[in-house]
């Protein structure tokens, strides 16, 4: 199987009042392969976000390794992660995250104003084509605080993907919704993941969540204590 992501040796060290040092990470050694649908498990305070966060590359571990296709990141300048980024991984969170001032399609289209590449299709001929398969295409006009939880994250998941990224990460993708609407979000990955070879990792403290992935990745305290 072909690492995309591969960590070693990570730890995630914050300074508090008093010069009192927490310790988010521990030591966390971790690799993703190709074509993975995973879930990262662990309860509230568990340092799954922050391992989130340095896989996708939104923070730097205070030691240890952060391998992108075998490439070590720590050679990179902030710009080159900055696009790395961009390019290769896309993000859904619990939040949505979505901007109440742009429509539907001017959300999913969004991280395609910040590529540093020239695109090798039409950002919004391909937003129509995922909104049509994620059943929004109805919504391409409208804002995102007038439609519904399960539509705003079907959204979110289709600007995760206009970059054509070999990886999601899903933050408690179904945190904030119902728990049909939260299964068929699940489904919309697993799909996803099957039909277009695109590794997902979610993220949740859900075990019901857990189980409809294939592999179940648990950390607790900051380690990880099965994979």
């Amino acid at each position: 199987m072909t690492p995309i992501v591969r960590i070693e040796h990570v730890e995630k060290t914050y300074e508090l009042d008093d010069n009192v040092k927490f310790t988010a990470l521990n030591n966390v050694s971790l690799t993703l392969h190709k074509g993975e649908f995973s879930a990262l498990i662990g309860p509230s305070g568990s340092g799954k976000s922050t391992l989130m966060h340095i896989i996708g590359l939104l923070d730097k571990p205070t030691t240890g390794k952060i391998f992108i296709n075998e490439k070590d990141t720590a050679h990179l300048s902030d710009n080159e992660i900055s696009t790395l980024r961009n390019e290769y991984v896309g993000f859904v969170f619990q939040q949505f995250n979505l901007i109440n001032k742009l429509t539907v399609v001017e959300n999913i289209i969004l991280p395609t104003v910040y590529a540093r590449k020239k695109l090798a299709y039409d950002p919004i001929k391909k937003a129509h084509e995922i909104m049509e398969q994620f059943g929004i295409l109805e919504k391409a006009r409208s804002y995102p605080n007038r439609i519904s939880g399960g539509q705003q994250q079907r959204v979110a998941i289709a600007r995760s993907l206009i970059m054509e990224p070999s990886l999601i990460l899903a933050d408690e993708p179904t945190g904030n919704l119902d728990t049909k609407t939260g299964n068929d979000i699940i489904q919309l990955l697993k799909k996803l993941n099957e039909k277009e070879k695109i590794t997902v990792l979610i993220v949740t403290h859900e075990h019901d969540v857990a189980e409809k992935t294939r592999r179940k990745i648990h950390i607790v305290d900051g380690e990880i204590v099965s994979s």
